[in-house]
């Protein structure tokens, strides 16, 4: 999967290398810069779409897999936390009557 997503990214790349060249030589002509202008605008989209199409999810989006991580926290610690209280009940009675 990697190697496909990393495929269409460089290819994406070049096709966005090749607007911007494109884009370049048109816009240094005085009569066809309303059209290179817009071209180099989109080469820029493009550019950045690939670098969107390169990167795992976890990278493009820290915030939503850090809530989902921490979930899965707190779940799996209330959890052990439970278990734990089950195996200890009766420790906390036997502690303070000896404190008495």
């Amino acid at each position: 999967m990697m190697l496909i997503r990393g495929l269409g990214a460089s290819l994406l790349w070049i096709l966005a290398g090749v607007l911007g060249l494109l884009g370049v030589v048109l816009s240094v002509t005085v009569i066809l810069a309303p059209v290179g202008i817009p071209l180099l605008m989109l080469a820029k989209k493009v550019f950045g779409y690939s670098m969107v199409v390169l990167m795992p999810n976890k990278v493009r989006h820290p915030v939503k897999h850090a809530e989902k991580s921490s979930k899965k926290g707190s779940k799996r610690m209330l959890k052990k936390s439970r278990s734990m209280a089950e195996k200890g009940k009766g420790y906390g009675r036997k502690a303070r009557k000896s404190l008495v």
